[in-house]
């Protein structure tokens, strides 16, 4: 079973409540789901989103990890690992 080597680069805790993705707040983009950075704290759309801001921000920024900041839901993607965390 593959596993996350990144999970020492998680800086960041969840955050209670967010407005938005942040660059869809900018761009007057919409958005189905966010994610939080666990190294930096941007908020960011899922993948099932127009603009898919969290996968982007991972992959410019070097990132690995993002979690769900969803009501009831308690999970992160390594995005380079592949797998869940």
């Amino acid at each position: 079973m593959a596993a996350c080597t990144h999970v020492d680069q998680i800086r960041v805790e969840r955050p209670d409540t967010v407005e938005g993705c942040e660059e869809c707040l900018k761009i007057g983009g919409q958005w189905l789901h966010l994610r939080v950075c666990r190294s930096c704290g941007q908020i960011g759309c899922c993948d099932s989103s127009p603009n898919q801001h969290a996968s982007k921000h991972a992959a410019t920024s070097g990132h690995p990890i993002a979690s769900s900041v969803e009501p009831g839901e308690d999970w992160s993607w390594c995005y380079v690992d592949q797998v869940a965390v």
